[in-house]
């Protein structure tokens, strides 16, 4: 007899490409005009990796989409009825997700990658972006007009699953979340069925949206309100030794009380990166910064950021100074590089207590790695003056959100740095009051309830049974459906 074919554990390479059937690809090939990749052919290897280094999985296909028909066809393919029913299903536009679920182990990619179009209106004062768009290529289109809508903190993120989370950014607290902005979607859902969702249209899908993630379709096109923003704005990072955290903290915490709309800001904990920007006696040493983004008048923010300035021992780095909108989007961009491991843990807080600042100023004096930063970023403002149940989006009344992420070049000492994430954020874990489900990892149904509240968790499930009865794009911080 014929001896049986060797064990194979999934994703263990090229062995695994025959998971999709030659029939079922012939069937997506007929109805699909961007590139299908498979394991062995040209691309493949660069093609299935993501933001995330420590991500490593191998997908039997990779379907690039090229518009909304090629959404539709691949949806049909691995819907319930298509004839790849069953594997699973990824979907993937910058493939910024921070667990990688923009890729999957022997099923199917759906990339978004090449759907980069972006239409503005400066006089209606909208922009229509498909869902292939990074920030950085957003920015650079409607900055051209003083526009723009707030969003992300790395021009390579992704806008898709950035907005579909919330997303949060240095425009935040003047003009509110990604989603706040938001007028409509196109959407694929798990029939292979295009919709749209708006206030008027589907309004409980365009609720569900803001916010609820990828759970209820593939979005092929996204509309926004503009706002008017720079193009110059004041902003950049303020500097002090990393010894000064807890009492810098402690200014810091009156100083934003009384802050005007117009300023973000976020508190940084790092070794000082070796960037051009940063005097080379300060690179490897540890630092605390406060970056700030000041979207009103130069000389208004100036007189705000005085006291900041004012403050305690001298800064060792003030980068703080009137620069392009765009400029400052790609301030974080050198340290958050594709390929390099990244692991994180989050939690929102309503304040800086003094124990929120000891346990922070103790556990970011433990950081090893040069790569490891954490932020803090500053909420209210904006973000607390929509309505709690207009979107999906869970608490609006947090004050900041810790974003802990340890990272290394690859997989030496990433262990350690896992760990002092996990120890900081179980520190933390007296005063944490949600999290944001974008920042979140692959940490289980809980956390995702966590994320939105029971109520809106309840109301997230109904509307998952509705659009994605059996829970096909379950690949993301997964809502499943009601029962």
């Amino acid at each position: 007899g014929v001896p049986p074919p060797p064990a194979v554990t999934p994703g263990e390479g090229a062995a695994m490409s025959a998971v999709i059937s030659d029939t079922a690809y012939d069937e997506l090939a007929k109805a699909f005009r961007g590139p299908l990749v498979r394991p062995g052919d040209d691309g493949y290897e660069e093609d299935r990796r993501v933001w995330n280094g420590s991500v490593d999985r191998r997908p039997a296909l990779i379907a690039h989409c090229t518009g909304a028909a090629d959404v539709i066809a691949a949806v049909r393919c691995a819907g319930p009825s298509g004839p790849a029913a069953g594997l699973p299903l990824a979907v993937r536009s910058g493939g910024h997700s921070f667990p990688g679920q923009s890729v999957c182990d022997d099923g199917i990619v759906i990339d978004l990658s090449a759907m980069k179009g972006i239409r503005v209106d400066p006089e209606a004062r909208t922009v229509r972006a498909q869902a292939g768009v990074l920030l950085g290529e957003l920015d650079h289109e409607t900055q051209a007009f003083g526009l723009a809508v707030p969003a992300g903190i790395v021009t390579h993120t992704g806008l898709a699953g950035l907005t579909l989370g919330g997303g949060i950014g240095w425009l935040m607290r003047k003009y509110g979340l990604t989603i706040d902005q938001l007028l409509s979607v196109d959407l694929v859902t798990a029939d292979g069925t295009l919709l749209k969702a708006s206030a008027d249209v589907n309004p409980d899908l365009f609720w569900g949206v803001r916010g609820g993630g990828g759970n209820f379709g593939v979005v092929t096109e996204f509309e926004f309100r503009l706002n008017p923003v720079g193009p110059v704005v004041l902003a950049g990072p303020v500097a002090w030794h990393m010894a000064d955290s807890a009492r810098l903290l402690r200014f810091y915490r009156e100083w934003i009380t009384d802050v005007p709309d117009d300023l973000t800001t976020a508190v940084v904990h790092r070794k000082a990166p070796p960037l051009p920007y940063v005097p080379p006696e300060l690179h490897g040493k540890p630092v605390v910064m406060v970056v700030c983004c000041y979207a009103g008048p130069v000389e208004e923010g100036e007189r705000v950021l005085r006291p900041l300035r004012a403050w305690g021992p001298p800064p060792v780095l003030d980068l703080c100074a009137p620069k392009p909108f765009v400029q400052h989007q790609a301030m974080f961009d050198p340290s958050f590089p594709h390929g390099r491991w990244y692991y994180f843990k989050s939690c929102d807080v309503d304040r800086l207590g003094d124990e929120v600042i000891d346990v922070t100023a103790e556990h970011a004096a433990r950081i090893v790695s040069p790569l490891t930063a954490f932020p803090i970023f500053q909420l209210g403002g904006a973000i607390g003056r929509v309505g709690e149940d207009e979107t999906a989006f869970g608490r609006r009344t947090a004050g900041h959100t810790f974003n802990i992420n340890g990272t290394c070049e690859g997989a030496e000492g990433f262990e350690r740095e896992r760990e002092w994430a996990r120890g900081l954020w179980s520190a933390l874990a007296p005063h944490q009051t949600g999290v944001y489900a974008n920042f979140l990892m692959e940490e289980g149904e809980d956390r995702v309830r966590e994320a939105y509240g029971p109520e809106k968790y309840r109301r997230l499930r109904e509307l998952k049974r509705r659009y994605d009865p059996g829970n096909l794009f379950r690949l993301n911080q997964n809502v499943p459906p009601a029962a």
